[in-house]
């Protein structure tokens, strides 16, 4: 009997995907429940308080990941990228979501729905063990968010954050900006924050107005250029993320 094509099959994020071992009878529940959602900027993936009803893989845009308290202010936890899941603590606890997922920019998520994601779980091991390391990835970057906080200076984790959303989602501009001490121009790249600058304060854990002052201690330095949400830095194409 031919085996189906797997749902995933397609995917340039399939060798990692949660579902890639899935094969025989397996696949048939798998590929039964598999959806795909467009998701437009502002779109909310799934909100806080709200059942499981699945497991979610980003496959195109960003999915910011946030908690609300109760005055119904938020703080943007982290951001998702292709390739990443999403949601699926409250589908292995069984537990209400504890974050809202809402996309940054025009998304698409694949989602695979709770009862037939459990079956799937239950007749594939392999899937439960990459689950298992999802959760253990999770926790390691946890404890380096918390590392850093203690042992990294404000400037430079905020140095690290920029670096990396201009891997994701800047462009060389063929400009140049100046170091502190008059050196030689050095080639530059440009990307517009995809979050705000609360967001991003978020991140660092600081309140609006230190990131102010970090994002100026960082212009003096000559490491970056800032216009609204439009940043300017020095950056090596190396670092793109694959």
């Amino acid at each position: 009997m031919t085996q189906e094509p797997h749902p995933c099959g397609k995917c340039s994020f399939f060798q990692r995907s949660l579902w890639r071992p899935v094969a025989g009878g397996a696949r048939a529940t798998l590929t039964r429940s598999f959806t795909r959602r467009e998701v437009e900027t502002g779109g909310v993936v799934f909100h806080q308080g709200a059942p499981s009803d699945g497991v979610y893989c980003i496959s195109k845009g960003l999915i910011a990941i946030r908690s609300f308290a109760p005055d119904g202010s938020s703080s943007l936890l982290r951001l998702a990228y292709p390739g990443e899941l999403i949601g699926y603590r409250a589908f292995m606890t069984g537990r209400d979501h504890r974050t809202e997922a809402q996309a940054v920019l025009p998304s698409r998520v694949c989602i695979v729905a709770q009862r037939d994601a459990k079956q799937v779980v239950q007749a594939c091991p392999e899937v439960l063990a990459r689950l298992g390391l999802r959760c253990a990835d999770e926790l390691d970057r946890c404890h380096d968010r918390i590392h850093d906080a203690a042992r990294v200076s404000n400037k430079a984790r905020l140095a690290q954050v920029l670096d990396r959303l201009m891997a994701a989602h800047g462009a060389a501009t063929g400009g140049a900006i100046s170091d502190q001490q008059g050196d030689a121009d050095r080639i530059t790249w440009r990307m517009r924050l995809p979050i705000s600058r609360q967001d991003l304060a978020d991140i660092l854990g600081v309140q609006p107005e230190t990131l102010s002052r970090l994002m100026t201690r960082l212009e003096q330095d000559g490491a970056m250029r800032a216009s609204g949400r439009w940043i300017e830095m020095p950056f090596s194409p190396q670092k793109r993320a694959v």
